[in-house]
């Protein structure tokens, strides 16, 4: 008997307990959260999109009706995070710890973006939940702060820039001056040496000195490196190069304007004005040669001195033997003619003028030219030996 009212009572027991879980289970899965939204003038909003949702993942998402109700059911006891939101009439957010059914009222909608919900005490509904409303602040609008790049990385940026084209300007710069020095070595190749040699033989040689020492020169010309003997030179030179400068046109004739012409080499005059008798036999006319080389040397005025001898190496008397020097003042063609006469032996001729210009059969006679020292500089000469024939 007393072992059938101890399983009664304990038939009671579990009974009771499993009511009591079965309630508790059915209550968590039959919590709903409800509630309308309005704008700030309280007007009701239709059509206003509103998320419910828990853990940072979006539980349930409807949009409201006509009235601007809404409704979740179906929910558990915990803490949940409305969001409702209308393009045109703004948004709002607000956190509900839910335990039991509850009506959340109204929630107004802001055209201001609000701040993160804080979960804390806060007010209470008319069922006794506690909620926490949003609180609305109006935060200043940097560029920093919508993403755009800040001032200083844009004055970086720009810095950086302005020193990229910096150097693309210099190494363009260094092209052009490069290109401009090919061109003028293509108009003229010896525009990049610097001496000018003059050797005994009367040739020339342009080129730069890369070596010197009291025998022998090395020189870099345009067809390789030579060694030039330095008893064999004469004068070595500066091959002085001068810029062409343009002739400055006023503007309202320049469609008009012809350039004049280029000025030609000036050419020695000879007395001569037939040198047909030069071609004939060697045995019946005068030929004058240089005999050696002609030799330069400066005085203490500073003028430069040429001496040399010339000779007839032909069968007839030479008259008024002189020789012309034509100076190359520089590489624009610019020239000037210096002439002296042999001094030979002395002749008197039909007309009584007496010379001692003339030069026999196998004679030979010297003669030195003076150039003062307000003549200037010049890069180079050539000269040109002329005589007369009366006899």
């Amino acid at each position: 008997m007393t072992l059938l009212i101890s399983l009664q009572k304990r038939f009671v027991i579990a009974t009771v307990v499993l009511t009591l879980l079965g309630s508790t289970l059915y209550a968590k899965g039959k919590l709903t959260i409800s509630g309308r939204i309005i704008d700030s003038d309280g007007k009701k909003v239709k059509k206003a999109t509103v998320t419910l949702l828990s853990g940072g993942e979006v539980v349930f998402e409807e949009k409201t009706g006509g009235n601007g109700k809404f409704k979740f059911k179906k929910l558990e006891e915990g803490e949940y995070i409305l969001q409702a939101s209308h393009d045109e009439r703004g948004s709002a957010e607000k956190i509900v710890t839910l335990t039991e059914k509850q009506d959340v009222g109204d929630i107004t909608l802001s055209a201001v973006k609000p701040r993160a919900p804080i979960a804390d005490s806060g007010p209470k509904d008319n069922a006794g939940a506690k909620t926490t409303e949003r609180i609305s602040v109006t935060v200043p609008q940097t560029m920093e702060a919508m993403g755009s790049p800040s001032k200083d990385f844009i004055l970086n940026e720009l810095n950086f820039e302005i020193k990229k084209l910096s150097a693309e300007f210099k190494h363009l710069t260094q092209e052009l001056d490069d290109l401009k020095a090919l061109s003028k070595m293509w108009v003229n190749p010896l525009t990049i040496y610097s001496k000018e040699i003059i050797l005994k033989n009367g040739s020339t040689v342009f080129g730069k000195i890369i070596y010197q020492d009291d025998k022998s020169l090395k020189v870099e010309t345009l067809v390789g490196y030579l060694i030039v003997d330095r008893a064999q030179v004469v004068r070595i030179v500066d091959n002085v190069i001068t810029e062409d400068t343009q002739e400055y046109v006023p503007e309202q004739i320049r469609e008009s304007y012809t350039p004049p012409p280029m000025p030609k080499l000036a050419q020695p005059r000879y007395t001569s004005s037939n040198n047909s008798s030069r071609n004939a036999s060697a045995k019946f006319s005068a030929n004058c040669v240089l005999v050696g080389n002609i030799s330069e040397k400066k005085d203490g005025q500073g003028n430069i001195i040429f001496d040399g001898e010339i000779k007839n190496i032909g069968g007839r008397r030479a008259d008024f033997v002189k020789v012309d020097f034509v100076f190359r003042k520089n590489w624009s063609g610019e020239t000037k003619t210096l002439t002296t006469f042999v001094k030979g032996s002395y002749n008197t001729f039909d007309t009584g003028i007496v010379s001692d210009a003339s030069l026999l059969p196998g004679a030979v006679g010297k003669f030195d030219l003076y150039v003062p020292q307000d003549f200037g500089a010049f890069i180079g000469y050539s000269y040109v030996i002329d005589w007369e024939e009366y006899q």
